[in-house]
Formats: structure tokens, sequence, C-alpha cells
């Protein structure tokens, strides 16, 4: 019974062992967090499915439609001014496509059709085109006598202004006369002048009926008697090379502009110049006169601030005649003539040039400030004496100016004016006439 038992307990398949039931499902595991971990292996096909656990930040892709195009990535944009990837490869489909046939450039600021204002960045920054309106065309710049005649605007101003209130009177009379005369002598034009002025004017028209203008056109014709005779050109030797011109005068004549101004009609005229920087005192007279040297293509020769003028003078002779120079410019420090020892070495400049030629410098030139007045007569009269002028050259007529101090220089000292500067052009130095001055200091 015992083995009955047994046999009917542990039978495998044995025609007593029951039907064999399908295995139950196991149970769905619960919900756990997402791990890093390989995903398990799907369940049988037997089993149904298990939804998959949603990761985070995945977002799922899904196929394109059968009957539409699979959308293409597009490249990020560039940001304004730098090229993208796109635009190389377009550069470089265009640059293999012949003039003909290449597309017209859209770039902004390029072609004509850029607004205007607008700029290009590239390997330069260049303006867009626009359109410019055309410049006005430029006053022209007033004649000569124009601009003598605003030089000497001042003295003519209160000349023929004082002698329009001397002439109240129909007659002219021996009162009329003296205050003429005192008019003339405050105008600067000297004694001389001013009776040669009234001399005349008694001879032709005293006792009789006589007005401002009368007066004006005698005086004009009485200066131009005097300027006359002082009214020469500039003229060099240059069978003697190089021909040295000192430029000397007092302090702001304006040495350094003049000598410029003058270089640049020499040179125009083919010559070849050489400047000296001789004024050693100032810093500022040595860089001007190495811009002049620039603009006029002049060598130049200078030396350290402080440095010995006489022995500088020296040496530009030396160098101006090595180089072939037709003309050597020596600038010197300007100096007050009440100056004993700065005229000293004024006497020694001249000495040195002396050594190398006998007859230098060969001309002498002073420059003399129109707003002076009367202390122009003891400069020239000091200057000559010491170094020698031999003309003139009358500088700063700018409408401040009394210029009537020219006048009594050339009645007084019948040294030759050879130019008139009226302004800071080149063309604002001008040789000097006789009545082109008389008529603009009347008021003619």
């Amino acid at each position: 019974m015992a083995l009955g038992f047994i046999r009917k307990v542990f039978s495998f398949g044995g025609p007593d062992a029951p039907p064999a039931q399908p295995p139950t499902p196991p149970e769905t595991p619960p919900e756990m967090p997402p791990a890093p971990q390989p995903e398990t292996p799907q369940s049988p096909p037997d089993f149904p499915p298990q939804p998959e656990p949603v990761q985070p930040r995945e977002v799922p892709t899904f196929p394109p439609l059968p009957d539409a195009p699979a959308p293409t990535e597009m490249p990020p944009a560039a940001p304004p001014g730098i090229p993208s990837a796109g635009d190389a490869d377009r550069a470089e489909a265009v640059a293999d496509v012949p003039n003909a046939a290449r597309p017209a450039d859209d770039t902004p600021g390029a072609g004509e059709g850029t607004a205007p204002g607008r700029i290009t960045v590239g390997k330069a920054v260049g303006v867009a085109a626009r359109a410019v309106e055309p410049a006005p065309p430029e006053a022209p710049r007033p004649g000569w006598f124009q601009r003598l005649s605003q030089g000497l605007a001042r003295s003519s101003r209160e000349l023929t202004g004082n002698i329009a209130g001397v002439f109240t009177k129909k007659k002219l009379d021996e009162d009329t006369l003296q205050d003429l005369e005192d008019v003339l002598i405050r105008a600067d034009l000297g004694m001389e002048t001013a009776l040669r002025v009234t001399d005349a004017l008694s001879a032709s028209r005293y006792g009789r009926d006589v007005s401002d203008a009368d007066v004006r056109a005698i005086m004009a014709a009485e200066i131009e008697k005097v300027l006359a005779p002082v009214a020469m050109p500039l003229e060099l030797d240059l069978r003697v090379k190089p021909h040295v011109v000192l430029v000397v005068g007092v302090n702001g004549t304006g040495k350094t502009t003049t000598i410029g101004k003058l270089a640049a009609k020499l040179t125009a005229g083919g010559l070849k110049v050489t400047l000296a920087a001789g004024d050693t005192f100032r810093a500022a007279a040595i860089e001007q006169l190495k811009i002049w040297g620039e603009r006029t293509g002049s060598q130049v020769v200078s030396s350290r601030l402080g440095a010995d003028a006489a022995g500088l003078a020296f040496e530009a002779y030396e160098k101006a005649r090595d180089a072939g120079s037709d003309v050597l410019i020596i600038d010197t420090a300007g100096r007050l003539q009440n100056k004993v020892e700065l005229m000293a070495e004024l006497e020694k400049i001249v000495r040195v040039l002396g050594k190398h030629d006998p007859d230098a410098p060969h001309t002498v030139l002073q420059t003399v400030d129109a707003t002076t007045g009367q202390n122009a007569l003891s400069q020239v009269e000091i200057f000559r004496n010491v170094a020698g002028v031999s003309g003139l050259v009358m500088t700063k007529l700018d409408g401040t100016a009394r210029g009537g101090i020219l006048v009594a220089i050339a009645a007084k000292h019948k040294l030759p004016v050879y130019f008139i500067g009226v302004g800071e052009q080149v063309d604002d130095l001008e040789p000097f006439s006789a009545g082109d001055f008389a008529r603009a200091i009347a008021g003619v």
C-alpha cells in the first residue's frame, strides 16, 4: 500500500497523473525609476508586451510620411557680418561661373544700389556709394590790388576819414592846410611827405573850392612820387654761386615766413636753393624752416638749439657750395636794435661769411613790420649800419597795420623796397608797386 502511494504521488507523466496546466504569467514588477543600465530583454512573444519606461529629455522621432520628403536639417544661422558655410559654398560656385553668368552681388554696401550712408565691412571698411552733390565753385581769389587795399584798410580808412573831417569848408586856406599836415603826420607818412602834399595842394587849389576827393587824388600822386625811386626788383647775381641772402629784422617781423615764400618763388623759377636755420634760439623757427624746405624741395642746414649762429652760417655756405646751389638764404634770430650783444652777433655772422667770399652776404634783406610805426625808422637805420641792409620787405599788411610808415622810411633812407606781404600764402608776397600802394593808402 505504501508503495502504491509513493507511485501515485511521484509519478511523472504516468497514467494516473493529472493533466498539465499552462504556466501563469509572472507578475508585473513595480515601476522603478530609470537607471543608466541596459534595457531588459522583451517578454516572450506568448505574453502581452509591457510598456517601456519613458526616458527623460528624449524626444521620440517619427518616420516621415510616405508622400512627403524627409526634412533636411538647416545649419544654424551665422551672426551678422560673418559668412556662413553656405555663403562660402555659394561663393565657390559663383567663382566657377563666367562673369557674364554670375548673379548680381546682393551684399549690403556693394554695387550702385547700396543705400546711402551704409558701409561694407570686409578687408577694409568702405563707405557705400551715395549721390554727392557737386561742391559749389570756390570764390575767385581777390586780385593783388584788392588784397593790398584790404591790407591798408585801416590806414586808408583813418586817413580818408580825417581828411573828410578837415575839408568842411568850400575854400582852401592856411588853417585847412595846417590841419591837413597834422593829419598826414599822424598817419605815419612823415614830415617830408606831409609837406609835399600840402605844398602841391596849395599850389594848385589855394583859394579855390576843394573836396576831400581832390585832396586824396593829389595825396596819391605825391606819395607815388616818393615811393617810385625805391620800388625796385630784387636782382641776384648768379655769376657767383651760391648767392648769399641774409635776412635780418627784429622779433616777430616775419623773417622765416618771408624766407619760405622767397624760396618758393626761386625754386619755381628753376633755381636750386639752400636754407640755413640761423635762428638757433627758437625751436619753432627751425621746424618752420624745415617745413618750408620740404614744400619747396630746398636743402635745409640746421643745428642744435642754442648753437653758434655764425658757425652754422659758415657750414651752410660750404654745404650750399658743394651741393651746387644757386642761392643760399640764411635766417637769423630776431633782435632788438638796442641790444648791443645781439647786434654784435649779427656782425660776427657777416664777418664769417666774408671768409668764404669777401662780398658775402651779397644781399641783406630787412623785414619791417607794418604795425611797428615810427620805431621802424630807427630799426632800419641801426640794421643798415650793422649788417649793411640793401633792401626792405614790408610785412603784415593784414588790415590792422598802419602802412604809412613805409612812405616815411622811403623818404628818409631811400632804401629799395623789394617786396610787400599781405598774408600767409606764397602769392601774398609780391614785388612792391609804388602806384598801387599810393592809390590803396589814399583810397582812390
